[in-house]
């Protein structure tokens, strides 16, 4: 069965950090596009950031605002998120995407959720005030 695994979620304080994880499984998605997206009650998923297959290009939401890096090993066929700074307006589930069919995915693809082909689980991030 083919999978994206994210981890990393959790509870967390105002201004407190979380590093995310999205593991593949069932397939390789080590040369391919990934996306971060997020979820809040009652809103709709949003872009958050997203990288290239070869880690070279990195893009991110404005909301970011250089609290967020996105990175990725491909070795290991893993993308993180490393969160800092964070808001109450941060709590939202967080997905993983990996993009298996752009030929040459450009960063307005890469910031759309419809071109995204599997998906995670997602995992919590919630932020206290």
């Amino acid at each position: 069965q083919v999978q994206l695994v994210e981890s990393g979620g959790g509870l967390v304080q105002a201004g407190g950090s979380l590093r995310l994880s999205c593991a593949a499984a069932g397939r390789t998605f080590s040369t391919f596009a990934k996306g971060w997206f997020r979820q809040a009650p009652g809103k709709e998923r949003e872009f958050v950031a997203a990288i290239s297959g070869s880690g070279t290009g990195t893009y991110y939401a404005d909301f970011v605002n250089g609290r967020f890096t996105i990175s990725r090993d491909n070795a290991n066929d893993t993308v993180y998120l490393q969160m800092n700074s964070l808001k109450p307006e941060d709590t939202a589930v967080y997905y993983c995407a990996a993009d298996v069919t752009a030929l040459g995915p450009t960063e307005a693809t890469m910031k759309n959720l419809k071109s995204y082909d599997y998906w995670g689980q997602g995992t919590q991030v919630t932020v206290s005030s």
